[in-house]
């Protein structure tokens, strides 16, 4: 299927070939038929990518932010390969379609194939042939509304929620600043509320528009039309509400709304507009200045987008959704007319030179639409069904194990997010004796990103086609925690050597079908990405420390720092929780330090579980005590860790640095130098046992060993005493 996309980083923009994105549960597969472009955030997106470097940073000093954080916390090289890499991808464009329901997921029950559907959401109502959609950003489009006015359901909704935030009532007087696409909505939403509305633009032909919608009077912000009319209306006591629908780096705006509110009248910030307010003016009218955030409740909240909770009507009666049908409904009535908005209508072969044509100014348009080829959606008829294979969780016979491969090792990935393409792919791209055959993502464009930037042969969502590929020798799980076991549990069962990141598992069932998968197909061919043990630091650190004859203790402070908002590390009832996301990395390289694998955890943590003591006992005595905390300075170093036994002691820092004190004294050179946290060489490592036939870099009863301490810390935290490992070695 087609996509448009955009590189940020050259600011080229393409229509490009992406696989056709899976229908996962509790969402929908949809076709499109029209989706809208917003040339007010859409162009401002591509204006900013054709920006230099120093401008780029200039637009968004948030994210400059948090580049600087992340220099302080794994270092200049890291954050080089991690910023460029998300500069130099395909960045999908749009948020706002219709389209006909093509398949359904499990769990959706209020619509079927072949129902028109309005989509909202930047990552899923996408300028895209197909887009999986969860099912609290869809609506059903009600009965005799056009496709192409549906398809405005979501800039409609973004207009709905600034005017909810408003409060208007019947006989308000608005002024409405800014009449681009969404400043056109508020005006149409305001005047079928029972307000009367003055307008602002500076363009003369988008106030004669507004007019036509309903505005009482609009025009420039500098004629002195605009401040008659207003107290015409208003008796000269000022308007009841501004909003604030433009863009730009102007303060005129914010000065307009304080010049023609009444007093404690209401000024709500829609677009992304200069908002240095005017101290005086705003404190003297006691104006009150609120913000609509995008679509309403539930934006930017995992659990309501993407895993469907909503939110209960008793408490919160407009959320996304709701607003979504409420614009829809509307629209369907004719109270408010989406028509006179559409200034051009294009095909979607044509967006690029669209886009370049909105951009470079040579198309004036409020709104455009791109509509898609084949099918419209003009008449509800059934759609055809993409045809998805039955998964097969294997036959009940064993399976042979991998055997020793000749070069070049043929590995597929499922999975290219972040750490992926940062951390994995680098390593792996170019390596001799290595060919990337195919990636497998969920999502068409990641796929297509990581098959032009790695070299893959092929890019696909489908999974299944993948692992009965006999040409393919291994497989890499680079996916979100909740699927890491089942996803090593089919590929095992498929006779593939895996490398899963961790964790392996989320719980004690998942980690006993993974070694029910290695029974039953006689194939053990598993690395778990635990990858500091394979540091040349700490590798060199433990070498000079040498053996030791009696117990030792090891302290291992991991300074984690919190996470952003919105993050899916803290989607803890899908994903587990951070440490068990996290933490078998630090168990993983105490449990090599000293030799053996723990018997038995405690932990602890403070109030709300914020800070963790998890303390491992081995068995000739040795105790590792990790400190997991969130609470630290963000400028201080991550990982440190002190080794102590024998009258000996071996130091960490951050593993830039490292020392060992003892009869003989070393200290590694002082010198900045990249954080080398062991990838490179523990794919080294498992390549060379994939082409060899040789062991796992790392023992199965390792990983199962490190998985079972992970998962027995939060045991540990809910009855409050060490727990046992049965079993342990």
């Amino acid at each position: 299927m087609k996509q448009v996309v955009q590189n940020y980083k050259s600011g080229e923009l393409a229509l490009l070939d992406v696989p056709v994105p899976g229908c996962k549960p509790d969402g929908v597969l949809v076709r499109s038929a029209y989706s809208l472009i917003s040339t007010g955030t859409e162009l401002m997106k591509v204006s900013e990518a054709g920006m230099s470097m120093v401008g780029k940073a200039r637009s968004r000093p948030d994210q400059v932010a948090k580049v600087m954080q992340s220099v302080a916390t794994n270092g200049v090289p890291a954050t080089y390969r991690k910023v460029m890499g998300k500069l130099d991808s395909y960045t999908p464009l749009g948020y706002s379609l219709c389209g006909v329901v093509e398949q359904v997921g499990a769990g959706i029950d209020d619509v079927k194939a072949g129902d028109l559907v309005a989509c909202a959401g930047n990552e899923h109502a996408l300028h895209a042939e197909l887009n999986w959609v969860p099912k609290n950003l869809y609506a059903p489009v009600p009965a005799g509304l056009a496709p192409r006015h549906a398809a405005f359901g979501t800039v409609g909704s973004i207009a709905m929620q600034g005017v909810r935030r408003g409060e208007p009532q019947l006989g308000d007087v608005a002024l409405v600043i800014g009449l681009g696409l969404i400043g056109q909505l508020v005006v149409q939403l305001l005047t079928a509320s029972g307000v009367r509305v003055v307008g602002v633009d500076p363009d003369p032909a988008r106030c004669e528009l507004a007019e036509r919608s309903g505005a009482a009077a609009c025009g420039d912000p500098a004629s002195a039309a605009v401040e008659a009319a207003v107290a015409e209306l208003t008796e000269g006591y000022g308007v009841d509400q501004v909003y604030l629908a433009a863009g730009g780096g102007s303060n005129q705006p914010v000065e307009l709304a304080a010049h023609l509110s009444r007093d404690r009248g209401r000024v709500v910030d829609i677009g992304k507009c200069s908002l240095d307010l005017p101290w005086n003016a705003y404190y003297e009218k006691e104006l009150d200045v609120r913000f609509s955030r995008s679509y309403g409740p539930g934006r930017y909240d995992p659990a309501y987008e993407l895993e469907g909770r909503d939110y209960p009507i008793g408490y919160v009666r407009w959320t996304e959704r709701r607003n979504l049908a409420c614009f829809l409904d509307l629209a369907a009535r004719g109270r408010v007319d989406v028509e006179p908005l559409i200034s051009h209508i294009a095909a979607f072969d044509d967006a690029v030179e669209t886009y370049q044509g909105l951009k470079d100014g040579e198309l004036k348009a409020v709104a455009v639409l791109f509509r898609y080829p084949g099918r419209t959606g003009e008449t509800q008829a059934e759609a055809p069904a993409v045809a998805v294979p039955e998964v097969k969780r294997g036959s009940g016979q064993a399976s042979a194990a991998p055997r020793a491969t000749k070069s070049p090792v043929r590995l597929a990935f499922v999975g290219a997010g972040n750490y992926a393409t940062s951390m994995l792919l680098p390593h792996l791209a170019g390596r001799e004796g290595v060919e990337l055959s195919t990636v497998v993502t969920t999502t068409a464009l990641s796929a297509a990103n990581a098959k032009r930037k790695f070299g893959f042969a092929d890019a696909t969502t489908d999974l299944d086609a993948v692992l009965g590929d006999t040409s393919i020798d291994a497989v890499f799980v680079v996916t979100r925690h909740s699927s890491h076991a089942d996803l090593t549990r089919r590929a095992l069962l498929a006779g593939k050597s895996v490398f899963v990141e961790k964790p392996l598992a989320l719980s004690e069932d998942e980690l006993t079908g993974v070694l029910a998968a290695v029974e039953e197909s006689g194939n053990d061919r598993l690395q778990v990405g635990f990858n500091r043990r394979f540091s040349p630091l700490l590798q060199e650190a433990k070498k000079r420390f040498g053996a030791r004859s009696g117990p030792a203790n090891l302290r291992y402070l991991v300074n984690a720092g919190r996470l952003q908002h919105g993050s899916w590390y803290l989607q803890q009832g899908a994903e587990g929780s951070r440490f068990v996301g996290e933490g078998g990395h630090f168990i993983d390289t105490a449990s090599w330090l000293l030799g053996a694998d723990p018997v038995s955890v405690y932990a602890v943590a403070t109030s709300g579980n914020e800070d963790l003591q998890v303390v491992l006992r081995y068995p000739d005595g040795s105790t590792a005590t990790i400190s997991y905390v969130t609470t630290g300075a963000p400028g201080f170093p991550k990982e440190t860790l002190d080794l102590v036994g024998d009258g000996k002691v071996l130091r960490l820092d951050d593993f830039v640095r490292a020392s060992v004190h003892g009869p003989r004294r070393w200290v590694s050179s002082r010198l900045p130098k990249a954080r080398d946290k062991g990838q490179n060489a523990e794919l080294a490592a498992f390549v060379r046992a994939v082409r060899t036939g040789g062991p796992m870099p790392v023992p199965l009863e390792s990983l199962v060993a490190t998985t079972a301490a992970t998962l027995a810390v939060q045991a540990g935290l809910a009855c409050g005493a060490p727990v046992a490992l049965t079993g342990a070695r």
